[in-house]
């Protein structure tokens, strides 16, 4: 895939924290998508999100984990400023601003959808190899293939 080409990821939040309907009434219906504290996510956003890249936005820790909108990977990499604050859950005593472990980036909301559960999801044999389907994954950023962002377009088209 080259530098250019628009890749499609994955990215899990709790909907108690920044629900689908907290992104889309957030000015430019942005947000900054903090609190990511596991080095392969992080990764991810700094080595490979690229302004444009498509989002699936995963509802988790409730009552029925799935997808629940669709976003856009919208830029500003920067340091996650909670990891400098005491008061913060996400704080880290060992990130130095002068070398932050922990980045955020701007997600911008397109749409809310009718919800997509795990379990609808399981009935498709097109998306058995979606990551966010395997056994033991909890990242809650992951690639999403090209095949899959596809097919999960057209279940959300069919839906009206």
């Amino acid at each position: 895939m080259n530098a250019a080409a628009t890749r499609y990821w994955l990215m899990k939040n709790e909907p108690d924290e920044y629900a689908i309907d907290h992104a889309l009434s957030a000015p430019d219906a942005t947000i900054a998508w903090d609190g990511v504290r596991n080095y392969q996510a992080r990764n991810f956003m700094r080595d490979d999100m690229q302004v444009g890249d498509g989002v699936l936005y995963w509802h988790s820790s409730c009552a029925e984990p799935g997808i629940y909108g669709i976003a856009r990977i919208a830029g500003k990499l920067r340091p996650d400023a909670s990891q400098f604050q005491p008061d913060s859950k996400y704080y880290d005593p060992k990130s130095q601003p002068e070398q932050p472990r922990w980045l955020t980036l701007d997600v911008q909301a397109l749409r809310k959808i009718q919800p997509i559960s795990v379990a609808r999801l399981r009935q498709y044999p097109e998306l058995q190899e979606m990551r966010v389907l395997q056994k033991g994954n909890r990242l809650s950023i992951t690639p999403v293939d090209e095949a899959h962002w596809r097919f999960i377009m057209d279940l959300i088209n069919a839906q009206g």
